[in-house]
């Protein structure tokens, strides 16, 4: 099908006289068909920067699609006229004070939406009307058990998958995962929200990733990339919807009840104690409840949800007593001399001689000296034990001197980088300002080297068999 020119329009901006010039001359658009605009609609800008005057081009769609009202025309809010291009003139550097210099490279950026051509090409109602998402959307129908363009609500759903899951698609296959943050929790949220629509059309087991075959099925020739990580794709979907599926279903109840409970008197606002005990209890999403809030006209107090939500931290912070190893409080170690540090020279050996002792933190406290059945965290001025930090765990070993010993259970990087060698006074006794020598297990050293090694290896191994996305 070929765009017949006679159903082309443009909009542009009322002072952009040489744009009006260069579509009627250059172009051949009659002058009828150019539509000048506010800058409200014609004029592209964000904030300061680069901005400009824009062209926007429209389709005709016909009077069948349009409103029926006298003078319906370009601009009007019926679906007969439909952009599909837009060309922004990248002129002018919006400054703070509000004027537009000129910029010393203007430029055109030019956007044309894609499905929206494919609209007009396939002369259908919408996108989901175009080949590709019909074969997706058709496919959601016949899981549900519904009929397309039968009731509003239906469709509604329909469309929200339709939509969801192919966005969720491709950005797993770009090794996006769902997560609580970034943009693995826009994956989680299309991910649930899909699932949520698929539980109002009557969908009542897993079918996102069967969905998702649909998607790649229509779109791997030009992209195959879909067809080579199918399986994992699919994984990804099943393992997510399962996990919301455990929490979704109570989660509705409650819900359910809450927003009768609402009604019956009059409220409007969810409280932050029910929206919170929600998503505390039973896991619910809080974005899922302001959803579903919204679809029946009421709405969640925000902020007195973060206040439960601060509240419930402080309970765990208070729960845990900013504990760390062998029940420290967090405290200890600020009081520390923040200039303390510990040179470590252990990559190339595991004993050193003539170590001196910076400081002790005995029973939760700091200490001068620590005696024989006294737990202990002991500071030097040099080091071959490895500290945990991320990476391999801490060593073991013995720390000695003239009048005591103590074995080494852990050895840890604590407030300020300082190095924490954690363990119990063995015998005899140990103080601030002691010359001690050092030993770590060399042998245990060793095997947890290898297995570090080894799972970097393996880590290797699984990105070159699996994919990057390991």
């Amino acid at each position: 099908m070929e765009i017949p020119e006679d159903r082309l329009y443009v909009t542009i901006y009322e002072d952009d006289d040489e744009a009006g010039e260069i579509w009627r001359e250059k172009v051949g658009i009659p002058a009828d068909r150019i539509f000048k605009m506010g800058k409200e609609d014609n004029f592209w800008e964000h904030g300061v920067g680069p901005c400009g005057p824009c062209s926007e081009i429209y389709y005709d769609r016909g009077e069948l699609n349009g409103c029926g009202k006298p003078g319906c025309t370009v601009g009007c809010d019926c679906d007969r006229y439909m952009e599909f291009w837009n060309l922004v003139f990248t002129q002018f550097d919006k400054q703070e004070d509000g004027s537009y210099p000129r910029l010393a490279n203007p430029n055109i950026d030019t956007g044309m939406g894609l499905e929206r051509l494919a609209v007009i090409m396939q002369d259908v109602d919408s996108i989901f009307d175009v080949d590709t998402l019909k074969a997706l959307r058709d496919a959601i129908c016949e899981v549900a058990g519904v009929e397309y363009h039968k009731d509003h609500k239906v469709d509604v759903s329909v469309r929200v998958i339709t939509d969801h899951i192919r966005s969720v698609t491709f950005m797993t296959a770009d090794g996006i995962l769902p997560s609580n943050e970034g943009r693995g929790y826009v994956l989680r949220r299309l991910l649930r929200r899909a699932a949520r629509h698929g539980k109002l059309l009557g969908i009542n087991h897993l079918f996102l990733a069967d969905l998702c075959d649909v998607v790649i099925n229509c779109s791997c020739e030009a992209y195959p990339e879909l067809k080579e990580k199918r399986d994992y794709i699919r994984k990804v979907l099943t393992v997510e919807e399962k996990s919301f599926y455990k929490t979704i279903d109570k989660g509705m109840e409650i819900l359910k009840d809450d927003i009768e409970e609402m009604k019956a008197k009059g409220e409007t606002v969810m409280s932050g104690e029910k929206s919170f005990r929600l998503y505390d209890t039973y896991g619910f999403p809080i974005d899922l409840t302001e959803e579903i809030l919204a679809e029946e006209g009421l709405s969640l107090d925000k902020d007195a949800f973060a206040a439960e939500m601060k509240i419930q931290k402080e309970r765990a912070r208070a729960a845990r007593g900013e504990s760390t190893y062998m029940g420290a409080d967090e405290t200890v170690y600020h009081k520390l001399d923040t200039a303390m540090v510990t040179n470590f020279d252990g990559y190339q050996k595991t004993e050193l001689k003539g170590s001196k002792v910076l400081a002790l933190v005995v029973n939760n406290e700091i200490s001068d000296s620590a005696t024989a059945g006294d737990e202990v965290s002991v500071f030097l001025d040099n080091t071959v034990f490895y500290a945990e930090m991320g990476g391999q765990v801490g060593d073991t070993g013995i720390i000695f001197c003239e009048t005591g010993e103590i074995t080494v259970t852990d050895c840890i990087k604590v407030v300020g980088g300082k190095i924490a060698h954690i363990g119990t006074v063995s015998s005899g006794s140990i103080s601030v300002n002691d010359t001690v020598d050092v030993k770590v297990d060399a042998k245990r050293r060793l095997s947890i080297s290898r297995n570090h090694s080894a799972t970097h290896l393996l880590q290797k191994a699984l990105r070159e068999v699996l994919g990057t996305h390991v």
